[in-house]
């Protein structure tokens, strides 16, 4: 652990006292031999020399320490169903304040926010804000929970803390969409802050983690499981199917009786249609039928809550009581349009409980996406 520590604290007071400041010190690095600082957040563990940044961008050092460079700052803020992110069993039909910053620790050629996940350009970061007024403007608008995404906020760490403890300070809940690609370390000290995560598990296969996304699948599925067994964090997946590359029959097969056996029946596991981007734009669309082929392999090997993303689907897209086959929940895109749960989160037909954070009425936000200039809602200056 880098000898910033210290600094670190300093500065972490100074920001909970509403300085805007851009750059903050870290703690997870240490000093190479070679005079070198080594980043310890992620597998990559970039080895960076003065003024160097690492594969994420907003992580550089700076003298005698590795930074964080875009603390305060965000790519935008936008009002999503819950269901968006995807979470269909944390307060279905909420609403949650989106925001990321700029920057990736992962290098997905399929990425579907590359023009803010691969920003080299700091003039992407739009809006500025401390945590308190972050926070403020969830409970101001309405948003039962706040969600940290568009790029992976396991990079902007510091930050999406300080966001997330200002939250919880208000009652937000605080929501993590993430490639869980993050060192021990840090990890346990960010989903301690998280109420709600989304992990994209990219594939099951080492060679589609180093060829496609540049790292490595091990410590996702680390992540995956500390999170399941460590944490009080609700957790769900998602897998983005790429024809020709993870939507073979015997990889679903593995990813989804890997997810049965190391963390149960009961995660939900989304399975979501590509559409060509970035770097593989010659690839084709996912057809329907690799995705309701992914769910049945899925159920097929015991989960119980298995979904279809980014195509129309309403069978796929709706939560069903594994026990008497009653739909929980129906769902048309992100909007709600049945209901079948009791105020406990109990199936009305047989009482059997469906997993997740679910208890009372749901809300009713709807599709509707709203984006939002922080300086325009009233009261959180």
């Amino acid at each position: 652990m880098g000898s910033g520590l210290g600094r670190y604290k300093r500065q972490r007071q100074r920001a909970g006292s509403r300085i805007m400041q851009d750059t903050v010190s870290t703690r997870f690095w240490h000093r190479l031999d070679d005079g070198r600082l080594q980043c310890d957040l992620c597998p990559r563990f970039c080895h960076l020399r003065e003024g160097q940044r690492g594969l994420c961008f907003v992580r550089m050092r700076q003298g005698d320490e590795i930074v964080l460079t875009t603390w305060g700052r965000s790519s935008g803020f936008c009002v999503d169903p819950i269901e968006k992110k995807p979470l269909n069993h944390f307060w279905p039909g909420s609403s949650v304040l989106s925001f990321g910053t700029a920057g990736c620790n992962l290098a997905c050629k399929f990425c579907q926010n590359w023009d803010m996940s691969k920003s080299r350009e700091m003039d992407t970061l739009a809006d500025a804000a401390t945590p308190e007024v972050v926070a403020a403007a969830a409970r101001q608008l309405g948003c039962r929970s706040l969600a940290y995404t568009y790029n992976d906020p396991v990079i902007f760490h510091e930050y999406a803390i300080d966001v997330a403890t200002a939250c919880r300070e208000l009652g937000v809940f605080s929501v993590a969409v993430t490639a869980g690609y993050v060192c021990a370390e840090p990890r346990a000290e960010f989903f301690a802050h998280m109420d709600a995560a989304n992990v994209d598990l990219k594939a099951f296969s080492e060679n589609f983690y180093r060829k496609i996304c540049g790292g490595q699948l091990a410590p996702v599925l680390e992540t995956l499981e500390y999170i399941h067994r460590e944490t009080e964090t609700w957790l769900e997946i998602t897998t983005l199917l790429i024809p020709g590359e993870n939507d073979s029959d015997r990889e679903l097969d593995q990813l989804s009786g890997w997810v049965a056996e190391h963390l149960g029946p009961e995660v939900p596991l989304h399975f979501s249609a590509f559409h060509p981007d970035w770097k593989m734009r010659s690839h084709a669309d996912t057809p329907p039928a690799t995705l309701n082929r992914a769910r049945s392999i899925a159920m097929g090997n015991g989960l119980r809550y298995v979904y279809t993303g980014n195509v129309h689907d309403e069978e796929g897209g709706s939560t069903w009581c594994h026990q008497c086959g009653a739909r929980l929940i129906g769902r048309d895109w992100y909007a709600l349009t049945a209901w079948g749960l009791d105020e406990a989160g109990n199936c009305r037909e047989c009482g059997t409980p469906c997993a997740g954070r679910i208890q009372g009425p749901p809300g009713t936000w709807g599709r509707r996406r709203q984006p939002v200039r922080l300086s325009a809602v009233a009261g959180v200056n």
